[in-house]
């Protein structure tokens, strides 16, 4: 028995020996390392590197939901707009970023979808039908690419905010004159030190001209747009410029060529921040003037990138807005105006805030100028509003705004919507908003 026993743990171990050297002849596996995402630093928050690259990615976005009520003028005449408005707008914001030799290689997409009914997009305080088609106006959805561009050390390509714009609607819900568009273009930012840069910018002016009383003809040149900018702890000031074309070639109701012209538009601006009140106020002061551009002060735009449309209305009021005019000797003439815009910003608490804001603005079309059949229309109109806003949670904003307009012409014209000889000077109107907002 005991020679059994040996024999079998004999045979047991030359068995374990052999299959232990067969394995050590196997290849190995090795387990594939993983790759963990690391929070970027270098950008501010959110960021985080791109797995396996030294790129640096953030993604977020914005859901809203805002309601509009305003004044219909009921049991005057003809009536067609809408007493209230439902509007959702979504936004997606991709924002990637690499350090390089030559400076940081940034590209950014905000994508923008916007279904909006009823009164949005109608008289009364509203943007007028091109808003309505490009900005989510009555009925259906719209699709935006709202920024899109390239940014390699001093250099933006692509689709972005204009280098002419300043305050560009930064706390405001309902509209104020002022600058605020979106452009395709090229520009050269050359940074100084001590927060002063200087930016040339040739931008498209495509979405630029408000076309209300001429034809135009083809473009030789895009907007040329230059400003400084000088940013440090106290706030900012900028100092913007822009030299571009109106080229005329038939007026309304005429026959014939019109001359071409060259106009432009500065404007100047200060933000001061106000520590001493409360954390986070600052106090915003704007003033811009034009001859022949008066998207510069925040009167339409032909594109998507404008917060505004081609025509302005103010309760039964609606005027035609026009960068140049033709006489009846067929010259161009460019229009001419300026607008003042004003904001404070306050913060009640750190979860409770209000900004108070308004607009002036004046129009000249220049002596003898017919603008749809009309003369010497030369709006003037003044904006204030205010809204309150409640951040009970980091990202999501409840806010109310109530807005009021005044506008005026020279000469009385037809009343919007309204039956014939329905005669009107001036009107005001009174809207209010409420909004829902999550950013993320």
């Amino acid at each position: 028995m005991k020679l059994v026993k040996s024999l079998l743990l004999g045979s047991a171990a030359g068995f374990a020996a052999v299959a232990g050297a067969q394995a050590a002849d196997l290849p190995s596996r090795k387990a594939a390392p993983v790759e963990y995402v690391r929070v970027c630093s270098t950008y501010g928050a959110g960021f985080f590197y791109i797995p396996g690259t030294q790129t640096c990615l953030r993604v977020g976005g914005r859901i809203r939901a805002e309601y509009l009520v305003q004044e219909t003028f009921d049991g005057v005449g003809l009536d067609t707009s809408d007493g209230y408005g439902f509007r959702a707008r979504g936004r997606l914001n991709i924002d990637a970023r690499t350090a390089t030799a030559y400076g940081t290689l940034r590209t950014f997409i905000r994508f923008e979808m916007t279904v909006s009914n009823g009164s949005y997009g109608q008289g009364v305080n509203s943007t007028g039908p091109q808003f309505v088609a490009v900005r989510g106006g009555a009925g259906g959805t719209v699709s935006n690419l709202d920024k899109g561009f390239v940014q390699f050390g001093p250099v933006t390509a692509g689709r972005a905010q204009s280098f002419f714009d300043f305050y560009a609607d930064t706390h405001n819900y309902g509209p104020i004159r002022g600058s605020d568009m979106t452009s395709n273009l090229l520009a050269y930012t050359a940074t100084f030190g001590s927060g002063f840069s200087a930016t040339i910018s040739l931008e498209d002016r495509s979405e630029r001209q408000v076309v209300g009383n001429f034809v135009t003809g083809g473009q030789t040149y895009p907007d040329i747009v230059g400003s400084l900018n000088l940013t440090q702890g106290w706030g900012s000031a900028q100092l913007s410029g822009a030299v571009f074309e109106r080229n005329g070639q038939l007026g309304q109701g005429f026959v014939g060529g019109a001359s071409d012209k060259t106009g432009y538009a500065i404007q100047g601006g200060v933000k001061i921040n106000l520590p001493m009140l409360a954390a986070g106020d600052e106090l915003w002061l704007q003033a811009a003037y034009t001859e022949g551009g008066i998207s510069y002060l925040g009167y339409g735009g032909a594109g998507a990138g404008s917060t505004w449309g081609p025509n302005s209305n103010v309760g039964r009021l609606a005027f035609v807005n026009s960068d140049a005019n033709v006489d009846v000797n067929g010259r161009t003439i460019l229009t001419k105006g300026y607008a003042l815009t004003a904001v404070l910003l306050h913060y009640w608490t750190p979860t409770i805030r209000q900004a108070v804001y308004g607009s002036y603005s004046e129009l000249d079309y220049g002596r003898g100028v017919f603008v749809g059949g009309v003369a010497n229309q030369d709006p003037k109109e003044f904006r204030i509003g205010s809204n309150l806003v409640w951040s009970p949670v980091s990202g999501l904003d409840i806010g109310v705004e109530v807005l009021y307009a005044k506008a005026e012409v020279k000469t009385r014209i037809q009343a919007a919507g309204r039956p014939l000889g329905v005669l009107i000077k001036s009107d005001d109107a009174l809207s209010a908003r409420l909004r829902i907002q999550r950013d993320f």
